[in-house]
C-alpha cells in the first residue's frame, strides 16, 4: 500500500511538472493564437483585443493558476481555435493513436522475438550475421524515411494500399509498418543479446546437467529469463510510439493525437497542446507501471517492488 501511494504521488508530481514545463515552453514561443484568429490584415489593436478576449494578456502565473484550478475539476479547457472542449478533441483522436501504437507493438513482437531467438540459436552463423545486419539497417533508417519509402513502393508504384487517411483498415497498414520496423530491429537485437547472456549462466548449465531436453531448457529457463530486458525496452518503445508518432501521423494524414498536437503547435492553440501533452504523459506513466508489474510476474524477486 505504501509503495502504491508513493507511485500515485510520483505520478501526480510528474504530471504537475509536465504542465509547468509545457506552459513555460509555450510562453517562450514567439506569437500566439490571437494573431492567427485576427487574420493577416488585422491591426495591432485588433490583435490585442483578441488576446484580451482569450485571456492571453494575463500574466503567465495567473493563467496557470486558472488552468490548474480547472484541471482539478476535470476540465482541460477549450480550444482557442475551434472553441471545442479539449477533452472531447483528445477522446476523438485517441482511438487512432492507440490502434496505431498497439498494432505496431504487436507486429514488432511477432517479428522481433522469433528473429532474435533464431539469431541466438545460430550465433556466429551466416543466418545470425544476416539477421543482425538487417536489424542494424532497420535501426539506422529514420522513421520518416522508412515511411516515405513504404509510401513510394506500396502506394505510388504498386498502388496496393491507400496513401493517406484511414477510410478503411488498409489505411493503418503502412503507418503500422513504418513504426514497427525500427522496433522490430531493436527487439531482435536485444533478444539475441539477452539470450546469449542467459545461455551461459549457471542455472542453465545445471538444467542441462539434470538431463532436460534443449527445447525445455530454452522454453522454461532461457527465454523466460531473457524477457526481462525485452519487457523494459517494450515499455519504452510503446511510450515512444504513443508520443512519437507525430511524424507518421502527419505524413499519412491520420486523425491521431500526434497530428492534433502538431497542428495545435502551429496554431499556438495552447490548451490543446497542454492537454495532449498531459494525456501522453499519463499514458507513459501507466505503461511504466505495467512494465513494473510484468517484471514482478517474470521475476518473483522484484514482485514486491512492482505493486
Amino acid at each position: 500500500m505504501r509503495s502504491l501511494t508513493h507511485r500515485l504521488l510520483a505520478a501526480f508530481a510528474t504530471l504537475l511538472a509536465v504542465s509547468v514545463v509545457t506552459f513555460v515552453a509555450l510562453e517562450a514561443v514567439p506569437g500566439d493564437a490571437a494573431s492567427g484568429l485576427a487574420g493577416d490584415s488585422a491591426s495591432a489593436q485588433q490583435i490585442q483585443a483578441v488576446r484580451a478576449e482569450l485571456g492571453l494578456d494575463q500574466p503567465l502565473l495567473v493563467r496557470y493558476e486558472g488552468f490548474l484550478g480547472n484541471l482539478l475539476h476535470g476540465d482541460l479547457g477549450h480550444s482557442l481555435v475551434s472553441n471545442r472542449a479539449v477533452l472531447d478533441l483528445l477522446l476523438e483522436r485517441l482511438p487512432c493513436t492507440l490502434i496505431l501504437a498497439v498494432s505496431a507493438t504487436t507486429l514488432a513482437l511477432i517479428l522481433g522475438l522469433p528473429l532474435g531467438i533464431a539469431a541466438a540459436a545460430r550465433a556466429g552463423s551466416r543466418l545470425d550475421t544476416l539477421l543482425m545486419s538487417g536489424a542494424a539497417l532497420g535501426l539506422a533508417i529514420p522513421t520518416f524515411l522508412g515511411a516515405l519509402g513504404l509510401m513510394l513502393v506500396f502506394s505510388v508504384h504498386l498502388r496496393w494500399l491507400p496513401l493517406l487517411g484511414v477510410e478503411s483498415a488498409q489505411g493503418y497498414i503502412l503507418p503500422t509498418l513504418a513504426l514497427a520496423l525500427p522496433m522490430t530491429a531493436a527487439l531482435a537485437r536485444l533478444m539475441r543479446s539477452s539470450l546469449l547472456d542467459v545461455l551461459h549462466s549457471d542455472y542453465v548449465r545445471t538444467a542441462r546437467a539434470k538431463g532436460l531436453t534443449p527445447q525445455r531448457v530454452m522454453t522454461y529457463h532461457v527465454v523466460r529469463n531473457s524477457l526481462l530486458p525485452v519487457v523494459t525496452l517494450l515499455g519504452l518503445h510503446l511510450g515512444h510510439l504513443l508520443g512519437g508518432a507525430f511524424i507518421v501521423e502527419t505524413l499519412f494524414a491520420l486523425p491521431g493525437l500526434g497530428r492534433l498536437t502538431v497542428q495545435a503547435i502551429f496554431d499556438r492553440d495552447y490548451p490543446v497542446v497542454i492537454g495532449a501533452t498531459l494525456a501522453l504523459a499519463g499514458m507513459y506513466i501507466l505503461i511504466n507501471l505495467a512494465v513494473d508489474l510484468a517484471h514482478g510476474r517474470l521475476d518473483p524477486q522484484v514482485a514486491g517492488d512492482a505493486i
